[in-house]
């Protein structure tokens, strides 16, 4: 397929589009993609074979490029061949596999995998020049490199581990408030009736047990053992999870510092020609971030890609001090953004989606 984006197009580009960009050169793999690292409306981006543990985060700004931030910072390097442990609470830096030659009306957003994100490992993509994580400009031709500290577990990774994605848009594609309606009123985005779909639709955290057995999510357990981000279904939840009970009074209190997994009370889906992202966290509804991997492809709970509707995940940390959350509270929005093109592929389990029809789940590592 050759790449062709029409001048007034507005949309994020599909599976076949992003396939059509590596044929064209504008997404540069040191290796040929491997099975299912495209997807529905994503890239996912592979770590390369070394990293550098640096002194502290850093953005790079306009005229300098990562590699020389690298020098200025890095306290040693090694390699990622055969693995290796990143502690917690340290920061790496890591050249990834793809690079970019963006044409002009291309931009690039990037997020952590789900996966990622419920392990608490905190990841952000970075490109030369930039003033942002994981925000690529239109026309950027160079290398991208993941910033990555984990939070909660040390975690085994190696050359060719995925924990970043990224997607391609070109010009203005959120849905306004006007087609955002339109949408819910014939898709019905999430199974509750009076959706606020203020500025995206509103998810809110359940804490009434009724949809988990009793519990309502989990908390971390600190000083566990090294989770293998490419094994799945290898570890027992109880060695690095402790079960939250309902209370009775539906609250749930946040500790600072620890890391929790909960759920939505709505079921949200995702319809084939679109795609959605939690947005970032809103210090108006508290000191706590909510989600940190955000992207919902298409399909993401959809009937006709084997969903009856989904519940987001929520991944939460508390920051400063201890947070009250009631059940039903809102704790972030989804924005739907139209697809150029309805995928090849929708969210599913023929493509080996982890979380399709999901409850309240943890990552693919633990064992169910």
């Amino acid at each position: 397929m050759t790449f062709t984006v029409a001048p007034d197009a507005n949309g994020i580009l599909p599976d076949r589009m992003i396939a059509a960009m590596a044929e064209e050169g504008l997404i540069l793999p040191a290796y040929d993609f491997v099975e299912s690292q495209i997807q529905p409306a994503s890239l996912d981006l592979r770590l390369g074979d070394i990293a550098y543990r640096v002194r502290a985060s850093f953005l790079p700004g306009p005229g300098a490029t990562v590699a020389e931030r690298i020098d200025q910072l890095k306290l040693h390097e090694f390699s990622l061949a055969d693995g290796a442990v990143l502690e917690t609470n340290c920061v790496y830096i890591v050249p990834l596999l793809e690079s970019l030659a963006l044409p002009p009306e291309i931009v690039a957003a990037a997020n952590p995998k789900s996966s990622t994100g419920r392990l608490d490992v905190f990841t952000r993509v970075i490109a030369d020049g930039t003033r942002r994580f994981d925000m690529i400009g239109a026309g950027y031709h160079g290398p991208l490199y993941a910033e990555i500290s984990p939070k909660t577990f040390p975690v085994l990774v190696r050359e060719g581990s995925r924990l970043s994605q990224v997607r391609f848009r070109t010009g203005d594609a959120i849905l306004n408030a006007d087609a955002l309606e339109s949408l819910h009123a014939v898709e019905r985005l999430v199974d509750i009736d009076d959706a606020d779909l203020t500025g995206g639709v509103a998810v809110s955290v359940d804490l009434s047990g009724e949809k988990g057995s009793g519990f309502v999510g989990y908390r971390a357990k600190r000083h566990t053992g090294v989770v293998d981000v490419d094994r799945r279904s290898g570890y027992a939840v109880e060695d690095f999870w402790e079960p939250i009970s309902a209370r009775s009074d539906g609250s749930l209190i946040l500790d600072p510092g620890e890391f929790y997994i909960l759920a939505s009370k709505e079921a949200v889906q995702v319809p084939p020609d679109y795609a959605a992202e939690m947005v970032p966290f809103d210090p108006l509804v508290g000191e706590f971030r909510v989600h940190y991997a955000g992207f919902f492809d298409p399909g993401f709970g959809y009937a006709g890609a084997g969903g009856q509707g989904a519940r987001a995940v929520l991944e939460v940390r508390s920051r400063e001090v201890p947070f009250i959350l009631e059940h039903g509270q809102i704790v972030g929005r989804l924005v739907y953004e139209k697809m150029l093109a309805r995928p090849d592929a929708m969210y599913g389990q023929r493509i080996g989606s982890n979380y399709q029809a999901q409850g309240l789940k943890l990552s693919k590592h633990f064992r169910v």
